[in-house]
């Protein structure tokens, strides 16, 4: 097929797919229109964009294909089939795939080692009702099309981990996924929600963090970047929010962010309780064309600030804001992410955010079609 042709076909099917109402936002218009993604799975790494970059670590002739066709779970000794076999026990890059829609129920938390892909599409799983993802000192990992919910604290034990090597781990708490000292992680169109405590923390000098296309919702404390007051190490963090949907019902921490550096960019707000963005020592935060729709109880303001020591920067450019809400800015202009050349995307305006965020969370993507 000619340049020409190939062109027009990819012309003629944005058409179609903004005649239907939705417009695909950067990351998806890469991928998502390819009827053959099945055959081309790796061409997803190539689309990733802001502070993660391009995730070309994870694909080449020397990915190990792995595909999960057993849901069930040994955090000591892995079977040969599960998905805790497929992220521990294979070395080198490994590109994880599902035979079929299944639900997981972990026993242990599930370490990811690096240079790992765990992509969801075309099926329906599930991971839930028990133990969790860590991504603890990892880096070039995909997380893509997963269903995590309903998850719960684990006490001190003992799991295989990256590299078929047995770790001690204490207590843990019941995030879906945390990332802990990880670095270069893309966490990509997964539906999250109802854990018993966060859904997505982000701590311990992690950075080079995109967390895009995800569905946040049902959920008090939602997305914590940085650890804690005290770990300065997190003050070199850098983290991309981008065209994620949070709500219904989400309280707090869209995201919460300590020492470093978030650009947050088109994203749905579907209300909040306490706040939807929020930091304390002194952190870095560009809002730029959002949808805040805030709640109908008296609390309209977006933002909140712990008052310690530190200066803090909360920049908004270009949000849209509805049913009264509102954003206390502390600085104008002193919050640009400086992205390199394979990090930057073009933000999009605000009034286009409803259907920019419109697929968020994990696709339903069929056998022969786009997704």
């Amino acid at each position: 097929m000619s340049t020409t042709i190939c062109a027009f076909v990819i012309f003629l099917s944005t058409i179609i797919i903004v005649a239907h109402g939705q417009a695909l936002n950067p990351i998806d218009k890469c991928w998502r229109m390819n009827t053959q993604w099945r055959r081309n799975r790796q061409q997803l790494a190539m689309c990733s964009a802001g502070f993660a970059g391009k995730m070309t670590n994870n694909i080449g002739r020397d990915v190990t294909r792995y595909v999960v066709t057993d849901p069930s779970d040994d955090p000591v000794k892995p079977k040969p089939g599960t998905l805790r076999y497929g992220t521990t026990m294979i070395k080198g890059k490994k590109w994880v795939t599902f035979k079929r829609s299944m639900r997981i129920k972990l026993d242990k938390p599930l370490l990811i080692s690096s240079f790992t892909t765990i992509d969801g599409r075309g099926t329906n799983v599930h991971i839930a009702n028990g133990a969790c993802l860590i991504v603890y000192k990892a880096n070039n990992v995909i997380i893509h099309g997963l269903r995590i919910h309903h998850c719960k604290a684990q006490p001190p034990s003992s799991i295989m981990g990256p590299d078929a090597k047995i770790i001690s781990l204490g207590q843990v708490d019941a995030d879906a996924i945390r990332l802990v000292t990880a670095t270069k992680i893309w966490i990509d169109h997964n539906t999250l929600y109802k854990c018993n405590d966060g859904l997505l923390d982000v701590t311990r000098g992690s950075t080079d963090v995109t967390i895009s296309n995800n569905w946040f919702r049902n959920q008090d404390k939602v997305m914590l970047l940085g650890h804690d007051d005290g770990y300065i190490r997190d003050q070199n963090m850098k983290v991309t929010v981008a065209f994620n949907h949070f709500g219904p019902n989400c309280n707090q921490r869209m995201p919460r962010l300590r020492h470093g550096y978030a650009h947050v960019a088109n994203n749905l707000y579907q209300g909040w309780t306490q706040y939807a963005i929020g930091g304390s020592q002194s952190p870095r935060i560009k809002s730029e064309s959002n949808f805040f729709i805030a709640p109908n109880s008296e609390n309209k303001e977006v933002t909140w600030k712990q008052n310690k020591n530190g200066q803090k920067f909360f920049y908004s450019v270009g949000d849209l804001f509805k049913n009264g809400a509102s954003f206390s800015q502390t600085v104008t202009g002193r919050a640009r992410p400086n992205y390199s050349p394979e990090q930057a995307f073009q933000v999009q305006p605000a009034s286009k955010v409803r259907s920019l965020t419109s697929s968020a969370g994990a696709l339903q993507c069929s056998k022969r079609s786009r997704c």
